[in-house]
């Protein structure tokens, strides 16, 4: 069924139906952004990996989370149905996050030297946690970090260890559980598959709603994303004060929460979308079946390449840090990564040099244009997806998060300025661009790339800026913090809501569907790029916990700078290229 019947009831001036859609991905979102907000910390403070690993396994599972949806949506057009497929993948991503919150003891930290290992003493002191190196029969030696990255042991005689441990000459870990380090990687396996089937459908759900020349078509979006927006809010909220209150497990089991009432509000719809999102003719129960176990075998697959990352997080870092050069550094990728820089740098070569040989002139100039787009958007969200890696790890470890002194914000927390600044600006931004265009002034889509790229590098620069009113335990005030989010936020309004729509109208028909795949790849290739530049962010800690705040604080502006000086090069690269790009556009705006 395609589009609302007169005369059915309505919900806000929109299909009832769509009251159900909305209320479905908000608790799906809820789940997503609630898990989002603790898993960078997660992984640092209840399994002891280090930054370099917590920066690739966030960024191949977000990266593997934007991937799958190319495969949901196949599987739902050609065999499953959308509704089943929403239903599915509500399914594994509950039962995902339930598997989250089952992740065993936190790992026990170690110290290595000279090919020696001892324990870690890790004890809070008011707010601080201070780490001490056990070594039998002498006792524990409390660590204090220096400014040049060595280690000193306040109170060792220096009869096994030196009074002074040089930096990298020593090594912090974990001793993990394999059991409890599988099962966490299993259960993030579902969730990537869960979302691959979920993601894609819920939104083909939404378009079904309407004829296509319904004008209440984009409202009824505009409505749906709200629903993003509002669970994000929520539970980026509440999941942070759980875990902080009563440990990761309550705030992975609230998310989980969030997600079976998602698939109860469709699995249990009471008949209101019978019609939408139906399979297609000829699918059955049995096809189902089929499709539900292949979703089962390939979480396998999501645990394999997760593993894969993990392992050889360090191995990639220490290769850019060796200088190896480019050839190099992507030869010493986990093997995600290396599939995933060999397609898209074959999708961006190939389409353009494809488009000549078969297009016309206009066709070939109008698909190199998207192509750069492209391009230039993995640019804008490897540095936006910060917020759930190094801007994360920074908000816990570098951010004076007290608000008024009545109120401490868990860093998880802080991520949820981002779609509180969308749900206030996102209803400006759309009376301006309409404003702007009646007037003749709304710039063509390459220039509000430049400006989404000007913002989301203004966003580091004023976040290093800040830095310079750092206090004596260097912690930056919230609200530095709070204006990265603001001005990334305003970027993301300049550029999200156009990409898709100018890939559709800028690709041959042909291959729109291709375009449409390349577009979500640049996605899920940002998240992953997203993950290695959190790499470079990376400080040294100690049994979970940082040693010297000050040379963490300014190695993450160090960073911080370098990225956000970096997008401005780019967005000037891009400003050079928007004159040529929006002739080759031939009208399209």
């Amino acid at each position: 069924m395609t589009g609302s019947v007169a005369g059915e009831r309505q919900w806000f001036g929109h299909p009832r139906q769509l009251a159900r859609l909305f209320t479905t991905e908000m608790w799906e979102r809820f789940g997503y952004y609630g898990m989002r907000a603790l898993l960078a910390l997660f992984l640092a403070e209840h399994f002891l990996f280090g930054d370099t690993t917590v920066g690739g396994l966030y960024g191949g599972f977000t990266s593997l989370v934007y991937l799958t949806p190319l495969f949901g949506g196949l599987i739902a057009d050609r065999i499953m149905g959308s509704k089943r497929s929403v239903k599915l993948g509500a399914l594994l991503m509950a039962v995902g996050y339930l598997g989250l919150c089952f992740h065993g003891p936190v790992a026990k930290p170690v110290f290595s030297y000279g090919g020696q290992t001892y324990d870690l003493k890790v004890e809070k002191r008011g707010e601080d946690k201070v780490q001490s190196v056990v070594v039998p029969g002498r006792g524990a030696y409390e660590i204090k970090g220096n400014d040049d990255g060595s280690l000193t042991l306040l109170g060792n005689d220096g009869a096994v260890l030196p009074k002074v441990l040089p930096k990298d000459s020593y090594e912090s870990d974990g001793v993990r559980n394999p059991f409890w380090v599988s099962m966490m990687l299993l259960s993030l396996s579902a969730i990537i598959i869960g979302n691959g089937f979920f993601k894609p459908n819920i939104s083909t759900i939404v378009g079904s709603l309407y004829a296509a020349d319904d004008p209440r078509r984009d409202g009824g979006f505009t409505i749906f994303y709200m629903g993003i927006n509002l669970g994000s809010i929520i539970s980026q909220f509440f999941c942070p004060l759980l875990a902080i209150w009563y440990g990761y497990e309550a705030g992975f089991a609230l998310a989980a929460v969030g997600m079976f009432i998602a698939w109860a509000l469709f699995q249990f719809d009471g008949g209101r979308l019978n019609g939408y999102g139906e399979p297609p003719a000829g699918s059955g129960a049995r096809t189902a079946t089929f499709v539900t176990l292949g979703a089962l075998a390939a979480i396998p697959v999501a645990w394999f390449l997760l593993d894969n990352t993990m392992v050889n997080a360090a191995a990639a870092a220490d290769a850019a840090k060796a200088g190896t050069g480019f050839l190099g550094y992507i030869a010493s990728l986990p093997l995600l990564g290396q599939v995933m820089f060999s397609i898209f740098f074959a999708a961006v070569i190939g389409i353009p040099v494809w488009a000549w040989r078969v297009g016309t002139k206009q066709e070939f100039h109008m698909m190199v244009v998207a192509t750069v787009l492209i391009i230039f958007t993995v640019v804008f969200w490897t540095l936006f997806e910060q917020a759930g890696s190094s801007l994360t790890l920074f908000a816990e470890r570098n951010t004076d998060r007290d608000i008024l002194g009545i109120y401490t914000m868990p860093a998880g927390q802080a991520q949820i300025f981002n779609p509180l600044f969308v749900v206030i600006f996102a209803p400006i931004f759309s009376l301006l661009w309409v404003w702007l265009d009646r007037k003749g002034l709304n710039p063509p889509t390459p220039y509000k790339f430049v400006i989404a790229l000007v913002l989301v590098g203004l966003g580091f620069l004023v976040l290093v800026w800040g830095g310079g009113f750092a206090d004596a335990e260097y912690r930056v005030p919230l609200f530095w913090l709070a204006f990265l989010y603001l001005l990334q936020t305003l970027g993301e309004l300049c550029l999200s809501p156009v990409g898709l729509s100018m890939v559709t109208k800028l690709a041959m028909a042909r291959v729109v569907g291709l375009m449409m795949g390349v577009f979500f790849m640049a996605s899920a290739m940002a998240q992953y790029v997203g993950g290695i530049v959190a790499q470079f962010a990376s400080v040294e800690t100690v049994g979970g916990e940082v040693t010297n705040p000050k040379l963490s604080l300014e190695t993450y502006l160090g960073v911080f700078q370098t990225i956000g000086i970096g997008s401005l090069v780019v967005a000037g690269v891009l400003l050079l290229l928007s004159p040529w790009l929006t002739k080759w556009m031939h009208g399209v705006r």
